[in-house]
């Protein structure tokens, strides 16, 4: 079956509205002639008169009348068509994003509602995981981006930078009533908390006062995560270097005390980590946009 042109049904359209081929004619910019033609046209393809006309008036058959709400269901449509292909909808991608616990739970989770608003397009999985094993899933793909500060010499990795890390380096008041640690060799009568022995955190201070060497600490504890390292130094077990947004409110509230306050601890940057031969490389920036806006608590 041969269907009706768009053109022929807006005319079939303009003549049901005005009733006056003549003023439908001018609606559609065609002459009265091409008009008439396309009218022709269409009642050819219906094998029947969509109008009944006379000298003195035009006046839609029963058929046009049944036509009618179907052919203008179709104009809407092409032109809800034509409008989406002019503006279309982001296509609806699903990301699986790693993270440490202590941050995801911290920054990521709270957000991921308004991380929805910003971008309804995208469905976010979150995994956690240490920073190493997070990079091992990103490079056997089983997560497709990582958020992190930990550092990686890969070339098969890209990344966008999202907020500055700072650190501090802290212990408990009762601790500090104890024992002391306002030089570097009071480390002596102290336990080092930190992540593990792959990834310290205790180097961001330990690398800007001339090294690991510099203290020598009774002994080290390595307890995995942050937000372990942070309830054993509030109960005086040890001192730890921890990201600045884990401890902001103890500091301020006396509960956690800095140590060394002269020396200037390294700073880091974390970053939305991905594979450089993904080809979402656009949406990865348009995600860490949408990260940047949210700052870390």
């Amino acid at each position: 079956m041969l269907l009706p042109s768009l053109e022929n049904l807006a005319c079939f359209d303009a003549a049901a509205r005005t009733l006056n081929f003549r003023t439908a004619a001018r609606a559609v910019a065609l002459s009265p002639a091409a008009f008439g033609q396309r009218i022709k046209q269409i009642e050819e393809q219906v094998g029947a008169p969509l109008f009944d006309r006379t000298t003195r008036r035009v006046q839609l058959t029963p058929l046009g009348l049944a036509m009618l709400p179907r052919a203008r269901q179709c104009l809407a449509i092409a032109e809800d068509c034509l409008r989406s292909a002019m503006s279309p909808a982001p296509a609806p991608v699903e990301l699986t994003l790693g993270t440490r616990f202590e941050l995801g739970m911290s920054w990521l989770v709270p957000q991921l509602g308004k991380l929805t608003r910003r971008r309804p397009e995208v469905t976010l999985h979150l995994y956690f995981g240490a920073s190493d094993d997070l990079l091992r899933r990103l490079h056997d793909r089983s997560v497709d981006c990582v958020v992190t500060s930990a550092r990686w010499s890969a070339a098969s990795l890209a990344a966008e930078t999202l907020h500055e890390e700072r650190y501090a380096f802290v212990a408990s008041p009762k601790l500090l009533q104890r024992e002391e640690f306002s030089r570097p060799e009071h480390a002596a009568r102290h336990c080092l908390l930190d992540i593990d022995a792959t990834m310290p955190l205790f180097r961001y201070l330990a690398d800007q006062m001339g090294g690991v060497g510099r203290f020598a600490f009774a002994r080290h504890r390595w307890v995995g995560l942050g937000a372990a390292m942070k309830t054993l130094v509030l109960a005086g077990e040890g001192v730890a270097v921890l990201p600045l947004h884990m401890v902001a409110a103890e500091l301020r509230s006396g509960k956690l005390q800095r140590l060394l306050r002269s020396a200037a601890l390294a700073r880091d940057h974390f970053r939305l980590v991905y594979r450089r031969d993904d080809p979402r490389s656009a949406l990865y920036a348009k995600l860490a946009e949408s990260l940047r806006a949210v700052p870390i608590q």
